[in-house]
C-alpha cells in the first residue's frame, strides 16, 4: 500500500498545525527590521531572521491593556521577555502606531497620536536608521554606519537574556536590573528587583522597594556564584564575569542552540532560572531562590501575613482585609491588606463608641523598624501605643517597642521557632473578636444586672441547644438518602475550629470532624472559587447522587457568601501516597497493590461511564486516592473540574507535584476528556508498581523521569526490574505483565491511542487480553532514546489498540 500523503491531504495537515500553534492571525510587515517610513499597528509583526523571536503588539491575560513587547516565536506558550511601554498600556491597537521618527527615535503612538514610550536614543537624521530585532530577542536601533545606537538588551524588564549583560556602568553609577511585573496581567514595574549589590561587592541582590535586601547570590569566586544552585551543566551554560575601568557586569551564554532558557523575578519575588522542555511542552525550572517563600520582604504587603505551613501562603490580619482581590487572586499579594473598620482615634470627636483595642497575636516575628519607648512595664507601653494615632502596633519584649505606618514582613511562626514574639495589633472596637468584646461590656455591668442576663442568657442557651440538638439528629438521619447542608458554625464546631488539619493542595484543606453521632467525616475548604451560591449547589448535588464503593461519599456541603466546604465522609487510612513510598515503615504486599489499582479503576470507569453525566477527576495522583480501614482505594476530589469551572487548569498546573500527571492535552491546548484521565492512571500504575514517585533520583545522584525508563522495561519484557524492591519479587507474574502493559498504553500521546476505564477493568478482571504497547514518543524524547519508537510502531500510521480490525493483536476477549 502507497503511505504517500496526497498534495491535498498534506495541505490540509499544515493548514490545521498553523491554526493549532497559532493563537491570534498576524501579519509581518517586514522580516526583522522597521526602517524609516515603516510602522506597525494591529496585528502587524517583525520577526527575527531565524525564527526566533517576535515583536508587536500582545495583551497579557485577560487584560484589555495592549503593550509593545517581544516574545519567543517557536514556544507554543506566548512568553514575553521584554515590554516597551509597560507602565503606560494602549488600548487600541488598530489605530496606534510603532514606529521611528525623523530624528531617529523609537517610539510608540496613541490612537490620538499622542507619544506615550520613547527609546530616547541617541539622534540620528540618517535616512537608513533602522530597528532590528535579533534572534537573541535584542531589539537595536542602528544608524546609516550600522552603529547600535540604543539596545533593549540595557533596558530589561523582568528578564534575562543569554548575552544580555547585567550590571554597573562605573562611568555613570548607573546599575542595570530587572523589576516584576505588577502581576500576571499587568507587566507595569513591580515592587522587586534583581541587580548587583549597591555596596559594590560582586553579588547579586534581590530588593524590596529599592532597598531592603532579603537575598543574595553570595560573592563571586572566580566560577561562579556560592548561592546558586549546581543543576546548571556547564556543558549547557557559561557565566562570565568581567570587571574592567567602565563596568562590572555578568552575562551567561547558552552552549547549545537548542536549549531555550532565561533568568525572571516573578511578580512574588522570586528570581530563577526556566528552561523549556520540548518533550512536555513546558518551562522547568533550573533553579528558584529564596526558597522560602516568606523569605521574601513584604511578600504579603502590608498587614499581610506570610504563614509557609499554610495552603495560603498569605493572609491578611484579623480585621483587615485584601487591598486589591483581583491581585490576591494571582496569587500576588504585595498590594497588602486594609483596615474593614477605620481607627477612633482618628475621630475622637465623635459621641459613644469604644476606644480602639489591642489584638494579641503570638508566635509572630516581628516587624522591622520598631522605636524604642522608655516605659516601665507592658501596661505603660499599651498605654503609651494608645495615646499616639499614628500607632499600630506594640510588643513588650525586654522594653517597650511600637510601630507607626504600615506594618510589612509579618510572619506566623509556631513554637519552637527562634524569633517567635508577640505583637498587639490595634483594632477598632468593633472589629475585636466577640468574645473579648463581650467580656469587657460584662466587666462594666453591675453584679445584678449581670445575675439577671446570666439567667436569661442560660435558659435561651439551653433553649437553642435543644433544638440544635435534635435538628442535627435527624440531619443525622438524613445522611443516608440526601445531602446535609450545614451551616459554617457547625462545621467550625465539629472541626473544633479546624485545628486538625489531614492535608491540603490547590483546592483547599482538609480538616478532620466529627458529628454529633459520633460519625467522623473529612471537612474540604474550597478556594479559588467564582461560582455563584445557586450554581455551586446545584453542581454539588449532582455529585451528591454519586454512590459506588470506590469512590469517597459526598455527605453534605455549606454555601455562605464567600465560603464553600463540602463534608467527605473519613477514611481513617490516609492518602495513597503515605503508604506506597520508602519514607512509610508499612509495604504494601503485591496482592493488596492490584486490589488497590483494580479498585481505583473501577471507580474511574463508574465516573466516566455509568453517571449521568461524564464527570472527569483531572487530577489523579496517589494523594488523592484513600483508603479505608479495610485499605479499599477510593477515588477522592472528584468532580473538582465542575466546581472550579474555566479556571480549574491554573489552579491544576500551579499544584505543587501535579505535573508529572498531566495529559499532553493540558499543554497542547486540545479538548480535554476523560482520557486525560486514562493518563494519569497510567502515570499512577508506574508509581504502584516500583514504589517510586514519577521523578526519581539516579546512582549518579541525578534525576531521571522514571516512567521513561519504565517503558522501555517493559518493551524488552524486564519487568521484574520495575517490581518495588521491597517486594523482594514477591508478584504474580501474569498480574505484573498485565498492570506493565496497560500503564505503558495509558500514557500514549493521542488520547485516540489509549483505552477506556472500562477496558482497563476487564483487562484487569480478565475478560479482555493486552498486547505489548509502543513506547509512547513524547517519553523516547524524554531519554534521547529515537531507536525504540520505529522499532515498536508497525506502519507510519497509528493503529488504534482498542480496534479489533487490526491486523495485528491488540486487546481481544479472553473466552
Amino acid at each position: 500500500m502507497d503511505t504517500e500523503m496526497s498534495p491535498c491531504s498534506s495541505f490540509s495537515i499544515y493548514f490545521l498545525f498553523f491554526l493549532f500553534s497559532s493563537l491570534n492571525i498576524r501579519h509581518c510587515v517586514a522580516t526583522d527590521n522597521i526602517s524609516l517610513g515603516q510602522s506597525l499597528s494591529g496585528n502587524q509583526t517583525i520577526v527575527s531572521k531565524e525564527g526566533n523571536f517576535e515583536l508587536g503588539f500582545f495583551a497579557p491575560g485577560y487584560s484589555r491593556n495592549y503593550y509593545i513587547g517581544i516574545w519567543y516565536k517557536k514556544v507554543p506558550v506566548q512568553t514575553v521577555i521584554w515590554v516597551a511601554n509597560r507602565a503606560t498600556p494602549i488600548f487600541n491597537t488598530s489605530s496606534a502606531v510603532f514606529r521611528i521618527s525623523e530624528d531617529g527615535q523609537l517610539g510608540l503612538l496613541n490612537r490620538y497620536k499622542i507619544l506615550v514610550w520613547s527609546s530616547n536614543s541617541t539622534p540620528s537624521t540618517s535616512d537608513s536608521t533602522v530597528a532590528v530585532l535579533l534572534d537573541t530577542g535584542n531589539l537595536v536601533i542602528r544608524n546609516g554606519s550600522s552603529t547600535t545606537i540604543w539596545q533593549s538588551f540595557d533596558h530589561p524588564t523582568d528578564t534575562v537574556m543569554p548575552e544580555e549583560l547585567l550590571g554597573v556602568n562605573k562611568i555613570t553609577g548607573e546599575y542595570q536590573s530587572v523589576t516584576s511585573w505588577k502581576n500576571p496581567e499587568n507587566p507595569a514595574p513591580g515592587p522587586f528587583a534583581l541587580r548587583m549589590d549597591p555596596d559594590g561587592s560582586n553579588q547579586f541582590v534581590l530588593l524590596w522597594n529599592g532597598s531592603e535586601i532579603y537575598w543574595t547570590s553570595g560573592i563571586w569566586n572566580g566560577q561562579y556564584f556560592p548561592i546558586s544552585p549546581g543543576t546548571v551543566e556547564s556543558s549547557l551554560i557559561k557565566i562570565t564575569f568581567v570587571d574592567n575601568e567602565q563596568w562590572k557586569y555578568v552575562m551567561y551564554t547558552i552552549l547549545d542552540s537548542s536549549f531555550i532558557s532565561r533568568i525572571v523575578i516573578d511578580s512574588s519575588g522570586l528570581v530563577g532560572q526556566w528552561y523549556w522542555l520540548n518533550s512536555t511542552q513546558k518551562w522547568q525550572p533550573f533553579f528558584i531562590e529564596p526558597l522560602a517563600r516568606c523569605d521574601v520582604y513584604s511578600l504579603c504587603g502590608a498587614f499581610g501575613i506570610c504563614d509557609q505551613k499554610s495552603s495560603n501562603t498569605c493572609r491578611c490580619a484579623y480585621g483587615f482585609e485584601p487591598a486589591s482581590m483581583k491581585e490576591w487572586e494571582f496569587n500576588v499579594w504585595n498590594s497588602g491588606c486594609v483596615r474593614k473598620t477605620g481607627l477612633r482615634c482618628s475621630d475622637k470627636s465623635s459621641a459613644g463608641g469604644e476606644d480602639d483595642r489591642f489584638l494579641e497575636m503570638t508566635n509572630m516575628r516581628l516587624p522591622d523598624n520598631p522605636q524604642n519607648l522608655a516605659v516601665g512595664s507592658a501596661e505603660e507601653c499599651e498605654e503609651a501605643c494608645l495615646n499616639n494615632c499614628a500607632c499600630n502596633a506594640y510588643a513588650y519584649v525586654s522594653g517597650c517597642l511600637i510601630w507607626t505606618g504600615d506594618l510589612r514582613n509579618l510572619q506566623q511562626l509556631y513554637d519552637g521557632d527562634r524569633g517567635a514574639g508577640t505583637l498587639h495589633l490595634r483594632l477598632a472596637a468593633s472589629d475585636f473578636p466577640a468574645s473579648s468584646s463581650s467580656h469587657r461590656l460584662v466587666k462594666n455591668l453591675t453584679p445584678s444586672v449581670i445575675g439577671g442576663i446570666l439567667v436569661i442568657f442560660c435558659v435561651l442557651f439551653g433553649l437553642i441547644w435543644v433544638s440544635q440538638r435534635r435538628k442535627r439528629a435527624r440531619m443525622a438521619k438524613q445522611v443516608e438518602g440526601s445531602l446535609i447542608q450545614f451551616a459554617y458554625r457547625d462545621l467550625q464546631r465539629v472541626t473544633k475550629n479546624f485545628s486538625e488539619k489531614l492535608g491540603g493542595g490547590g483546592f483547599g484543606s482538609v480538616f478532620k470532624g466529627t458529628l454529633i453521632d459520633s460519625t467522623e467525616v473529612a471537612v474540604k475548604k474550597l478556594e479559588g472559587l467564582r461560582q455563584g451560591e445557586k450554581q455551586f449547589r446545584t453542581e454539588v448535588s449532582t455529585l451528591a447522587a454519586i454512590q459506588h464503593v470506590n469512590v469517597v461519599r459526598l455527605r453534605g456541603l455549606c454555601s455562605e457568601g464567600r465560603k464553600r466546604l463540602l463534608v467527605y465522609e473519613y477514611m481513617s487510612r490516609g492518602s495513597l501516597d503515605s503508604h506506597l513510598f520508602p519514607n512509610n515503615p508499612t509495604v504494601l504486599d503485591w496482592r493488596m497493590r492490584y486490589q488497590t489499582i483494580l479498585g481505583i479503576a473501577r471507580g474511574l470507569s463508574y465516573l466516566h461511564e455509568k453517571c449521568r453525566e461524564c464527570i472527569i477527576h483531572c487530577d489523579l495522583k496517589p494523594d488523592n486516592i484513600l483508603l479505608d480501614g479495610d485499605f479499599c482505594a477510593k477515588v477522592a476530589d472528584f468532580g473538582m473540574a465542575k466546581l472550579i469551572g474555566r479556571d480549574f487548569s491554573r489552579v491544576l498546573t500551579t499544584m505543587r507535584g501535579t505535573i508529572g500527571y498531566l495529559a499532553p492535552e493540558w499543554i497542547s491546548g486540545l479538548p480535554i476528556t476523560s482520557k486525560v484521565d486514562v493518563y494519569s492512571f497510567g502515570m499512577m500504575l508506574f508509581e504502584l508498581i516500583s514504589g517510586k514517585r514519577n521523578t526519581t533520583h539516579s546512582a549518579d545522584g541525578g534525576e531521571i523521569f522514571y516512567p521513561s525508563w519504565a517503558a522501555t522495561r517493559v518493551i524488552e519484557g524486564d519487568i521484574f526490574s520495575l517490581l518495588d524492591h521491597r517486594l523482594n519479587g514477591a508478584a504474580d507474574i501474569e498480574e505484573l505483565t498485565k498492570v506493565c502493559r496497560v500503564a505503558c498504553w495509558c500514557i500514549q500521546d493521542s488520547e485516540t491511542q489509549r483505552p477506556t476505564m472500562g477496558q482497563v477493568v476487564q483487562i484487569l478482571e480478565g475478560v479482555l487480553e493486552v498486547s505489548m504497547p509502543p513506547v509512547p514518543k513524547a517519553l523516547q524524547l524524554l531519554t534521547g532514546d529515537q531507536s525504540q519508537i520505529g522499532n515498536h510502531l508497525p506502519s507510519t500510521e497509528y493503529k488504534d489498540p482498542l480496534d479489533q480490525s487490526q491486523d495485528f493483536p491488540q486487546l481481544s476477549v479472553k473466552l
